[in-house]
């Protein structure tokens, strides 16, 4: 499917490297001007001149998601350099793994929530009139399975469940606007994110039944799908893109060890 974004301006948080960088280029690619936001300058920088080398529109933006004066600063680049702004993703992220709840310090809680949740709300608060005034746009949020499922790490999974009532609150809020707001929750992905936890990654492979991590690719095309006018009667949905571990991974396990296919 050909996603056709010429003319519409999109803002990619925590945009300079991984999944997020895929986006920024797929969306470069199918004509948008792209705002790549991230608090690593020289990566955004890079990406941004990259784009602009291969043919594409981008620029970069300092963007602390968790500070308001940064979002302000954003989107007042956004209308002034294209005029306004089509397309919200929040995507800038922070985990903490291996960590469990007695040893949680108020700090690390507060990081985590204060980049995954509060700086998504920021997003969409600052966001917003800008995508009415454009006769209406998407939001795309990005969750985690660790927000449908239970899961360990209590700050990163806390901050995941509440993205999802953000997504639908937002959704309910904003659509007399025709703003959709949508949210995309990966399983797991070979990124910086998880790069020192291989054993992790292969657990979590060994119950996806796809059998497989995501590539970033995977995501970056839900993305733009939830994005593009082929999704404009979508809003307020939860759509994992995880290899089929959400709704089938348990019961995977339990059939092929019941059967003698293994774990």
């Amino acid at each position: 499917m050909q996603h056709d974004f010429k003319n519409k301006t999109v803002l990619i948080t925590g945009g300079s490297r991984g999944q997020n960088a895929a986006e920024a280029r797929m969306f470069a690619i199918a004509g948008a001007r792209v705002i790549v936001g991230d608090v690593v300058e020289d990566e955004g920088e890079a990406l941004a001149k990259a784009i602009r080398d291969g043919g594409g529109q981008a620029q970069f933006r300092k963007l602390d998601v968790a500070n308001e004066k940064d979002w302000a600063d954003t989107t007042a680049f956004a209308k002034d350099k294209f005029g306004g702004l089509h397309v919200l993703v929040n995507n800038a992220g922070v985990s903490l793994r291996g960590v469990d709840i007695a040893h949680t310090t108020r700090e690390q809680w507060d990081r985590v929530l204060g980049v995954n949740l509060t700086g998504c709300f920021l997003g969409i608060r600052a966001a917003a009139p800008l995508l009415r005034a454009a006769g209406g746009g998407s939001i795309v949020n990005i969750g985690s399975t660790a927000g449908i499922d239970g899961h360990f790490a209590a700050a990163y999974s806390a901050a995941k469940w509440g993205l999802r009532g953000l997504t639908k609150a937002a959704a309910m809020e904003y659509s007399e606007f025709n703003i959709r707001v949508n949210a995309v929750h990966p399983s797991i992905l070979e990124t910086a994110m998880t790069a020192g936890s291989q054993s992790f990654v292969d657990a979590m492979v060994s119950v996806t039944p796809l059998g497989r991590a995501a590539s970033v690719e995977d995501i970056a095309h839900a993305v733009m799908f939830l994005a593009s006018e082929q999704a404009n009667f979508l809003t307020g949905i939860d759509l994992p893109v995880d290899g089929g571990f959400t709704e089938l991974g348990l019961y995977r396990t339990v059939w092929r060890r019941a059967t003698g296919r293994g774990g």
